[in-house]
């Protein structure tokens, strides 16, 4: 059995660890893990649709469709919905880059809306008022720990005639009038990515779709545009290729592990509940913080995840380097909005165009928050954040 050690030196508090869950879940990875050696297929196989059933019973999908990164899941969903070059895609102007750089990868071209401070997701105003001629699209964005808005939203692409698709790579386990995050429109995705609420030991993604011609156009463009049965089928790499498509194929090593860790997701997420509540109780009140998430109880119509703990702060970048000093681990989201980014230059955007999105990135900065974390740990982020506005910083 391999050793699993935090991240970070003695004492310090990661922004992120999963060193205990796997020191716990080894013996049913390694099991996993024993199962691909057996099947001898490493990439496309058996565990991966293992995991697609898995994924399509948890979300309630028709169709899981396993690719290699949250990224190559957009990209291959937009150009399943029948995205034409030029499109304009409308997305959130504070988000992750992989948003709008996989309109440009599917040969679309990024439409920025200003986001809701609140849910930091597109604001559903700004939306009706950022349709063009040339919008075909809309892609939202499910930040951090809820959805956006997707009744208003659906009501604006329904009345625009926009094809909606979500940016849900941060969604699992996020509900909303019924519905997990990825299903109100044609489809969204889920990433894999380490950190993320399902994480696993490297990149990997999937597509969720109710439509089964999009789920069989993302099944042939994950493996080079290969429409006959691929999956786990040595014999399928030779069948004829319909369109171009590309190498997107899940390693069946990350689907092992995510396997694994899929049987305790509920229990993470009800952990990272705790976890956020703990922290709204110490830093209530506290001179500095501008904003705490708000929360809404998952017996509601929408049940929120929360997959990042963020605060809008005073002298976010001063508070960020003392928490540095006292060990504390940090990340920025996003200190550079979408619409400033240099390789959207082209598209002409300003500052000043998205209020609300250039806010959130001047002062948003997210706390350590993650199953393994233990709350004498949390206690001692809350606590230097109060020495750092208390004035009495070490």
């Amino acid at each position: 059995m391999p050793g699993f050690t935090r991240e970070g030196r003695s004492g310090e508090v990661p922004f992120f660890s999963q060193a205990a869950t796997f020191e716990r879940l080894w013996p049913v990875i390694e099991a996993n893990l024993t199962a691909v050696f057996d099947n001898g297929k490493f990439s496309h196989g058996r565990q991966v649709a293992e995991l697609e059933r898995a994924l399509a019973e948890y979300t309630g999908a028709a169709h899981v469709i396993g690719v290699n990164s949250g990224t190559d899941a957009l990209v291959l969903l937009l150009r399943a919905s029948g995205i034409r070059p030029g499109d304009g895609v409308l997305v959130p102007a504070y988000s992750f880059v992989a948003t709008a750089t996989s309109v440009v990868l599917a040969g679309g071209r990024p439409q920025f809306v200003d986001i809701d401070p609140v849910s930091y997701a597109l604001h559903p105003d700004a939306l009706a008022s950022a349709v063009t001629a040339g919008s075909r699209f809309v892609m939202p964005v499910h930040l951090f720990c809820r959805m956006a808005d997707m009744t208003a939203i659906s009501a604006v692409a329904d009345r625009h005639q926009l094809t909606l698709v979500e940016d849900s790579a941060e969604g699992i386990g996020m509900w909303q009038k019924g519905a997990h995050a990825g299903l109100h429109g044609v489809g969204g995705v889920l990433s894999f990515f380490p950190s993320k609420t399902l994480g696993a030991i490297g990149d990997a993604g999937a597509v969720l779709t109710n439509d089964p011609t999009v789920a069989e156009l993302v099944s042939g463009l994950r493996h080079h545009g290969r429409f006959a049965p691929t999956l786990d089928n040595f014999p399928g790499i030779s069948t004829e290729t319909g369109m171009c498509g590309t190498n997107s194929k899940m390693d069946d090593i990350q689907a092992a592990v995510l396997l694994a860790k899929l049987t305790e997701l509920d229990r993470d997420i009800a952990r990272r509940a705790e976890l956020a509540k703990a922290y709204q109780e110490r830093l209530r009140g506290v001179p500095g913080i501008v904003r705490l998430p708000e929360t809404v109880d998952r017996r509601s119509d929408a049940a929120d995840v929360f997959y990042v703990y963020l605060v809008e702060v005073d002298r976010r970048d001063e508070l960020v380097e003392h928490l540095a000093r006292q060990g504390v681990g940090t990340e920025v989201y996003y200190p550079t909005p979408l619409h400033l980014q240099p390789c959207f230059a082209e598209l002409g955007y300003r500052r000043g165009d998205f209020p609300n999105a250039e806010a959130a990135s001047q002062r948003a900065v997210a706390l350590p928050l993650y199953p393994d974390l233990d709350v004498t740990e949390l206690d001692r982020v809350c606590e230097a954040i109060r020495e750092f506005y208390l004035g009495r910083a070490k």
